[in-house]
């Protein structure tokens, strides 16, 4: 039986080890949701994703679906052309998931997804031009231009996370060397700690850490903020470099606000300040021009199907 006259739309967070669904109201609030461990095979991803909306559709009248995508989509969003942690390769999802569900589908790129829904929501309400830094595993981000996602020529604008900072520098997944993400994010907390524990005489936590194979960006975090020296270290490394990234992000865009998200921020009261200072020391007219405000994200885990599925409601009223 459907709960009462409001309907909602189905947002997805779909990553390589579980699938979130939530059904959200036009007012970004999430009353009820799913999550399963996903499907390895495009064909049973697509029929799990249907069976989540039916669930949901069993107790909520539900208009429409948005998929939060971690990976590389066209322009336009139809076609998920690669999806490393999802069996998606060149697929038309979409038109597949319309044509399954007999919903309207919206797929985003789940930094874009988080993004609208801070927009919409959360931190971001009031700024038209404004970046989402998603500091995680590696860096995801979006840029808002104007109230819109700005995708680029071919859909894959903005790779902040790849800005080769260090020419020659570390190895990056992405094939290049010394990229941001190598240096800013949450693995690479880990290897500047592992770099740093390899030349430190004193006593560490970090040391105790590594021995017992838990030496994490997350773990190497809670030691800063018991107030390890070495750790502290790591953390102020990590913060010029992310200060030295966001100069660049302000020097090319000049945004009013740059927001942090994903799970390295949640760490943000040890490095945000000193991130900030650098930033300020190395953009283009230090001293004699507005600094864009630097804040974190309010939605957490649920920005990308909150937005998403806001997205997904916006499709409904040009279907």
């Amino acid at each position: 039986m459907l709960e009462g006259p409001k309907s909602v739309t189905v947002g997805f967070d779909i990553g390589g080890t579980n699938m979130r669904a939530a059904a959200v109201t036009s007012t970004g609030d999430i009353v009820d949701s799913q999550s399963v461990p996903t499907p390895r095979t495009a064909e049973a991803l697509e029929s799990g994703i249907a069976s989540l909306v039916d669930a949901l559709a069993a107790k909520h009248r539900v208009e429409a679906v948005g998929l939060a995508v971690a990976g590389f989509l066209d322009p336009e969003c139809e076609i998920v052309r690669f999806a490393p942690h999802l069996p998606w390769r060149d697929r038309r999802v979409r038109a597949e998931l319309e044509q399954a569900l007999g919903l309207p589908v919206k797929v985003e790129h789940d930094a874009n997804a988080a993004a609208w829904g801070e927009y919409r929501f959360g931190a971001a309400r009031g700024n038209d031009n404004w970046v989402l830094f998603a500091l995680g595993t590696g860096i995801g981000a979006t840029l808002m231009n104007e109230g819109a996602i700005y995708r680029g020529a071919f859909g894959t604008a903005p790779e902040f996370g790849h800005l080769t900072m260090v020419p020659g520098g570390r190895e990056c997944a992405c094939g290049k060397r010394g990229c941001l993400e190598r240096y800013c994010s949450g693995t690479a907390v880990e290897e500047t700690g592992r770099e740093m524990l390899a030349e430190w005489a004193g006593p560490s936590a970090l040391r105790e850490l590594e021995k017992r194979g838990e030496l994490t960006g997350k773990n190497i975090m809670e030691a800063a903020r018991c107030g390890d020296e070495l750790a502290l270290k790591v953390v102020d490394d990590f913060a010029m470099w992310l200060g030295r990234g966001l100069a660049i992000v302000a020097d090319v865009l000049d945004p009013g606000l740059i927001l942090l998200g994903g799970g390295v921020s949640k760490s943000a009261d040890l490095y945000l300040d000193a991130a900030v200072a650098h930033m300020a020391e190395n953009i283009v007219g230090s001293g004699y021009r507005p600094l864009p405000r630097v804040a974190c994200a309010e939605l957490g885990a649920d920005a990308g199907m909150i937005g998403v599925a806001d997205l997904a409601r916006q499709r409904v009223a040009v279907c």
